[in-house]
């Protein structure tokens, strides 16, 4: 069994189209989109609401997550870099951890 790696990628709202395209045009097809609240760096006050959950402020941010081989790593962490930037810090973060199985549900 191939070595695979997940991906998480915490990034802002208006880079994600960018990201995916990018991904997806790479051949990368286990995508996962999924808006969370978060405290990445505003881009504007437009941006941010405050949560009374937490008690400070927070933008919705997007989480994309990524399944892939481990020699794909290097070129998927790249195009998410490349392509979620926005020009100031804290314009998000990428986690990657080890997949311990891969069980196709439809297979028995």
């Amino acid at each position: 069994m191939t070595a695979l790696k997940e991906i998480k990628a915490f990034i802002h709202r208006n880079r994600v189209a960018d990201v995916i395209h990018a991904l997806k045009k790479a051949g990368f097809r286990d995508l996962s989109v999924i808006d969370v609240k978060g405290i990445l760096k505003a881009l504007d006050s437009q941006e941010q609401e405050y949560s009374i959950e937490i008690g400070e402020k927070v933008i919705t941010e997007v989480k994309v997550e990524l399944v892939c081989e481990e020699s794909q790593l290097d070129e998927a962490v790249s195009i998410i870099r490349d392509n979620a930037r926005t020009g100031q810090p804290d314009a998000g973060c990428i986690y990657v951890s080890d997949i311990v199985a891969k069980i196709s549900i439809d297979d028995e």
